[in-house]
């Protein structure tokens, strides 16, 4: 006898999203083998057709694994599939996002495997991001490809205008990383991505709690066009858990994504940060009264145009904006700086048999007006009398190719900064991955980096503090070894590295009576440790939310 069945699993395969929803198929439970998300990201994949056929759960899985193996991240200059990436790459989804009991950015980053994060007051008021033992002011931070990186002082590297809503994905990339983020990845970067389509419409979050916590961020989509809008703002405030503690902070992000046609796009955005707080002892604990209000403008265009042979434009330019009170209210160490980047990126990548070129260049202006920072002015303008500015140029060439289970990629950095007077440095990178069964991946990694003295490390002087005009460059070099493993239950990770720092700069006191510091370039500083992760997929066997195991040991 004969039975039919209603369960029976069909395979439904699309070349590209035309901005429809495709939820509706995984209450169907059917599944879903995505070739082209038409998002930001996955630019150009092989999608192979099929013909009517029974498949079975087995193959359904095997087929859903490799498509999602696909999921681009920007772990090169070029855009590359997450599974063939010779360094170790953390990609946080705005899935995990959405689940997370998190209020900010910074407290998304303490989930990382070999990412300190050391934050002074909730909701991302002001934080401090280490990544393999590096200090807040040796990793680049990216927004939609535009480096961020603050050259007053990486403690505001993270006031950027973006609201958890607006994420799509985060990369973290270990390790020094010049050739991909530029000068200032010395023991790596973080690469925050924003949602380009209309899925969500519109969507709020408000809460209250102790201390006379408020908190609200809301959130609008529209297609008009062939554009894709979306308008954020963001509010959170609290009185503070102990004395000069509070703090008030405003966020708003403008994005439009102008989908010319099917391989050509522009991305604008333009966001701007307000945050006012009451810092104890945030910088020193002799002063608990300190004050601080940050205000930051940040604006992109960004373009993507051809198949093949690919062109990426960027022009951005970022304001910061710094008060900061040693003594809360008082004109006692009050101090004024206006810090400005701008900067334009053309990258050109072209794919061949010989696997594809990439060459980059970037022109990046850094400046500040300051009451205490910089050399004096002939005149002063407003409250400021101190001036300092600087370029960076640089450019890169980087080739990968693929061949049967190989994946490899070399390149190289050229970079000169105008503090070091003509010197043209180089910051090679070579990536080896072997893949030698579907479950199992073998990388290395071997790469240099830099990173320029922040505008404090050169002149902050105050009652405290003692800066250096002679400061050189850090300069780091890293190595790295790992396994990854995927399976359908289970899937994890094993890396070894070795960092070398040297001419690295702290703040230090040149006698134990001396009553400031002063920040010197000290000779070295070697890191080893080792980083292991393990993720368990319960919901293959129950219906049941994913859970995650990390596990990290650091030696050093």
């Amino acid at each position: 006898m004969k039975q039919r069945r209603f369960c029976e699993s069909k395979v439904y395969r699309f070349k590209r999203f035309m901005r429809k929803g495709y939820g509706a198929f995984a209450s169907l439970r059917k599944v879903v083998n995505i070739g082209v998300v038409g998002g930001a990201v996955l630019t150009c994949m092989h999608v192979s057709t099929t013909s009517a056929q029974q498949v079975t759960g087995e193959e359904q899985q095997k087929v859903m694994e490799q498509e999602l193996d696909e999921v681009m991240v920007t772990a090169f200059r070029i855009e590359t599939p997450v599974n063939q990436t010779a360094k170790l790459v953390t990609v946080i989804t705005k899935e995990q996002v959405e689940r997370a009991p998190v209020q900010s950015i910074q407290d998304l980053l303490v989930y990382v495997a070999n990412m300190d994060v050391v934050q002074r007051g909730g909701h991302g008021v002001q934080a401090d991001i280490s990544i393999r033992g590096g200090s807040f002011d040796q990793n680049a931070v990216l927004l939609n490809g535009v480096n961020l990186s603050n050259s007053h002082t990486g403690h505001y590297s993270f006031d950027i205008p973006v609201n958890l809503s607006d994420i799509e994905r985060i990369e973290i990339i270990h390790g020094p990383s010049a050739l991909i983020y530029g000068a200032s990845a010395f023991s790596g970067g973080i690469h925050i991505i924003t949602k380009k389509s209309a899925d969500t419409r519109l969507q709020a979050n408000i809460e209250a709690g102790m201390h006379n916590l408020r908190g609200m961020e809301i959130r609008g989509a529209a297609e008009i066009g062939k554009t894709t809008n979306s308008l954020s703002a963001g509010y959170n405030s609290s009185e503070g858990y102990i004395a000069n503690s509070d703090y008030d902070i405003y966020n708003l992000f403008w994005q439009t994504h102008y989908q010319i046609n099917e391989v050509n796009k522009l991305d604008l955005n333009l966001g701007l940060n307000d945050k006012k707080y009451g810092a104890n002892t945030f910088y020193s604990a002799v002063y608990p009264e300190q004050y601080e209000h940050t205000r930051s403008y940040a604006g992109s265009i960004k373009g993507e145009f051809g198949t093949r042979l690919k062109v990426i434009p960027i022009l951005y330019w970022n304001r910061h904006h710094d008060q900061f009170d040693l003594v809360r209210g008082t004109d006692f160490g009050r101090n004024f700086h206006r810090n400005d980047t701008y900067g334009a990126n053309l990258i050109f990548t072209y794919q061949s048999r010989l696997g594809t070129t990439s060459l980059g260049g970037e022109l990046r202006k850094e400046d500040i007006m300051s009451s205490v920072l910089g050399k004096p002015m002939a005149e002063a303008h407003r409250r400021y009398i101190m001036y300092d500015d600087r370029t960076n140029s640089s450019v890169a060439l980087e080739h990968t190719v693929s061949w049967n289970w190989w994946v490899a990629s070399a390149g190289v950095l050229m970079n000169h900064n105008t503090i070091l007077s003509g010197q043209y440095k180089f910051y090679p990178s070579v990536n080896v991955s072997y893949r030698p069964v579907d479950e199992v991946r073998l990388y290395t990694s071997w790469s240099r980096s830099t990173r320029m003295p922040t505008f404090t490390d050169l002149y902050y002087t105050t009652e405290t503090h003692h800066g250096n005009e002679g400061l050189r460059p850090e300069r780091s070099e890293s190595w790295d070894m790992g396994v990854k493993y995927k399976s359908r239950m289970v899937s994890g990770y094993l890396t070894g590295f070795l960092l070398w720092g040297r001419d690295m700069i702290d703040w230090v006191k040149e006698t134990p009576d001396a009553t400031k510091w002063v920040s010197w370039n000290m000779t070295k500083i070697n890191t080893r440790g080792i980083e292991a992760g393990v993720k368990f997929r319960v919901g293959e066997l129950v219906p049941l939310s994913y859970i995650c195991y990390v596990l990290y040991i650091k030696l050093s």
